[in-house]
């Protein structure tokens, strides 16, 4: 999409830089300027400077400098397009359509959107009423705060099947469209909500807009979590849950989790890089799109035979984007929530600072496969090995270092050498 610089020029106008800085930096007024420390790099002395004649920002210690839209597009890893579009809409700048754009799909798109604005309220209303009363039990019983039911925007689908579908009607939205949101089923019979008898998980894009809905049953209802069916805005292969939120995170690293209910734990406890895959196989999109913000992802998957197979599936997706991926391992306990709530914060933190490198992870699970005690096996284990090695590094000398970590192992380099080759 391209704009013009009127439209460009508008935007920074209208955008003040200092209470936008002031959202992401603690700022302290010095003469006719604000100082504070760098988001950029680490720093103990304020040599990040806004001016607010001129409406830029400038650091004298790593040189980043440009106007409201360079800063968040590099605090936010967001395109210039992105960022232009988040200010205009902070500054209630009304931006021209894309001309090449479908207006119909476009004003399909924006009646979806305020579908699920409405759904997530009204979800949200039903979970703080007398319907929700099993949803809010069940947030308790998993030690969920008041504080993280709100951020998350938590709520309750009540065990009607229609509420929501008489909701929306109520608000005058036709069928058609109804039926594009994917939150009804529509059969001879009648219309149905998607959606009932759970505790709802709004999904939000990068902009925090609602884009679809998990579920989670209550009770033993099958299946357990269920999602939104893809749609003109939603597509579970490419989002991330929480990503809107961990995005906004400082540290070099993203934690990718399995369930909702892990991250919002992680979230919780302050981990805030937790994301978690929308209860589908990690794809190759969602890594693309953690690429943009990272290059180093860990894996914090359930210690239990599927957990790890999720991981076996996730760490060559990775690779493949050449992100550098680690694993966290959480045992003796299944999954982070019941880590969190055995050990606590600091403990996972130690896992976090301790998490193994993915390679050296796998061949520990390939270890576990064989007997070393039987020559036999141990031939067997070396030719895992090497194979492994000949699928992941086509590089020389990451071939070479790789070789040397696995030859620390109580394992015959030689002979992994010679397998190598």
């Amino acid at each position: 999409m391209y704009y013009g610089e009127d439209i460009v020029e508008e935007v920074r106008q209208k955008t003040d830089i200092v209470d936008l800085v002031g959202q992401y930096v603690h700022l302290k007024k010095k003469g006719s300027s604000y100082f504070g420390l760098c988001p950029f790099h680490g720093e103990k002395t304020a040599s990040f400077s806004v001016s607010p004649g001129k409406q830029i920002f400038y650091c004298f210690g790593c040189g980043k400098a440009g106007d409201s839209i360079r800063f968040l597009m590099e605090y936010e890893n967001l395109s210039f397009v992105e960022a232009l579009e988040e200010l205009a809409e902070r500054a209630n700048v009304t931006l021209p359509k894309e001309e090449k754009r479908d207006k119909g799909e476009e004003d399909l798109r924006y009646k979806i959107l305020e579908i699920n604005k409405q759904a997530a309220l009204f979800y949200v209303k039903q979970l703080r009423s007398e319907k929700g009363k099993q949803g809010l039990s069940y947030c308790a019983k998993r030690k969920l705060s008041g504080e993280s039911i709100t951020h998350f925007g938590l709520g309750y689908a009540g065990k009607e099947r229609d509420s929501l579908y008489q909701y929306c009607k109520s608000l005058g939205f036709k069928d058609q469209v109804l039926q594009e949101s994917g939150l009804f089923s529509f059969k001879e019979n009648g219309v149905y909500d998607k959606f009932f008898n759970r505790l709802i998980f709004p999904i939000m894009d990068l902009h925090n807009r609602v884009i679809g809905f998990g579920g989670r049953v209550m009770g033993d209802g099958e299946p357990k979590y269920l999602n939104s069916p893809e749609t003109k805005l939603f597509d579970k292969s490419r989002n991330l849950f929480a990503l809107n939120f961990s995005r906004k995170s400082r540290a070099n690293y993203f934690i990718l989790c399995e369930g909702y209910m892990d991250v919002i734990s992680m979230h919780q406890a302050g981990c805030i890089e937790a994301v978690a895959a929308l209860g589908t196989a990690f794809t190759e999109q969602q890594a693309a799109l953690l690429k943009r913000f990272t290059s180093t992802v860990l894996l914090c998957f359930d210690s239990d035979n599927a957990g790890r197979k999720a991981c076996k599936r996730a760490i060559p997706i990775l690779r493949e984007k050449e992100i550098q991926a680690k694993v966290i391992s959480l045992k003796p306990y299944k999954d982070p929530d019941e880590f969190l709530k055995a050990e606590g914060k600091d403990a996972l933190m130690v896992r976090i600072h301790n998490a193994k490198n993915a390679f050296l992870w796998e061949v520990e699970e390939l270890k576990a496969g064989f007997n070393l005690q039987d020559p036999g096996e141990m031939q067997g284990y070396m030719e895992a090995i090497a194979s492994l090695l000949r699928d992941c590094f086509s590089d020389p000398v990451e071939l070479e270092n790789y070789c040397k970590a696995v030859a620390r192992e109580p394992v015959s380099y030689t002979h992994l050498r010679a397998h190598e080759t």
